[in-house]
């Protein structure tokens, strides 16, 4: 097995230098001088050659300083496997049979001892079940069931991690609708964007003097029904909405419920009713106040909100 490691330190980075000056110093140790190699100069030329070449990259960071690491997606259409700390792009990617893993998905912080339980573990996997399925070849020197990984590594994550999938996503959910919405906004010589411009100019008038009045709980079979009076402050009921909030809990998701305007509305205030089959407490949820429209990006373009108290 050859271990071959590469990097750079900040100018700044004192420790980050250190660090490095000690793997240079071990990979020129006579008992693993030829098996270490600290490739110098690293850059962006040096990283083709390394995920073009490696059979496995290791990336073991201290959970959650993994960020997005993207280091690993880039071997994957050249057939190179990944072990890594499940942190970051792995822990959503990793499966037994595209790689390695390392760490229980929790922060450690600066713990010297689980440090050095991963270590342990990294060399357990490299000794144990690496390097045998490596060298275990058939009669044409063809090691099976390390192409096997390949084979499911390269199929199942190179469609989902790829700039081609991140360019595909972000032209179908991002860049095609804004073009879209913009196109709807600039016809009829701009009637929905005049439209839209009123519609923010009345709900930041209108904002400051929007409050809630009395609000009633009613427990029924299975669930809850409850009552609230919103004085809109010249607002309509159609240029708000109003929601049930409940938290995620160590039992229960995020809960999010759409509650409904009753007739008989006056120009100041509103009732809004909602009905939920549920078994958490009423409780948790929270009553709160979004604007809205049907044709704005929400909360993108339109961030406030208003929490009952």
């Amino acid at each position: 097995m050859q271990l071959l490691v590469a990097g750079k330190a900040h100018p700044a980075d004192r420790e980050g230098q250190a660090m490095i000056q000690q793997w240079v110093a071990f990979s020129r140790r006579d008992d693993v001088r030829g098996r270490v190699i600290f490739l110098a100069d690293y850059d962006m030329r040096l990283t083709q050659e390394l995920v073009r070449g490696v059979d496995v990259w290791i990336n073991t960071p201290r959970r959650p300083w993994e960020a997005c690491g993207t280091s690993g997606m880039k071997i994957l259409v050249n057939g190179g496997l990944n072990l890594s700390e499940l942190d970051g792009w792995w822990v959503e990617a990793y499966r037994p049979e595209v790689g390695w893993a390392l760490g229980d998905e929790q922060e450690h912080g600066d713990d010297p001892g689980w440090d050095a339980t991963q270590a342990l573990a990294l060399y357990d996997l490299l000794e144990q079940a690496i390097v045998p399925t490596f060298f275990d070849r058939d009669e044409q020197g063809i090691p099976q069931a390390w192409v096997e990984r390949m084979r499911a590594s390269m199929s199942s994550l190179t469609p989902r991690f790829s700039v081609s999938r991140t360019l595909r996503d972000y032209y179908q959910r991002y860049y095609r609708p804004a073009a879209e919405a913009y196109r709807q906004r600039a016809a009829n010589a701009g009637a929905l964007g005049r439209e839209i411009a009123a519609w923010h100019h009345a709900i930041e008038q209108a904002w400051p003097a929007l409050r809630f009045g009395d609000s009633h709980v009613d427990t029924q079979a299975g669930g809850y029904r409850f009552q609230i009076w919103l004085h809109l402050g010249g607002l309509t009921p159609e240029d708000v909405r109003v929601e049930l909030y409940a938290e995620a809990s160590a039992d229960q998701p995020a809960a999010c419920h759409e509650m409904h305007a009753t007739p008989g509305a006056t120009p100041d205030a509103c009732e809004f009713v909602a009905e939920i089959e549920t078994t958490r407490p009423a409780a948790d949820y929270t009553i709160r106040v979004r604007p809205w429209h049907a044709a704005v990006a929400l909360p993108l373009e339109e961030p406030r909100v208003l929490w009952q108290r």
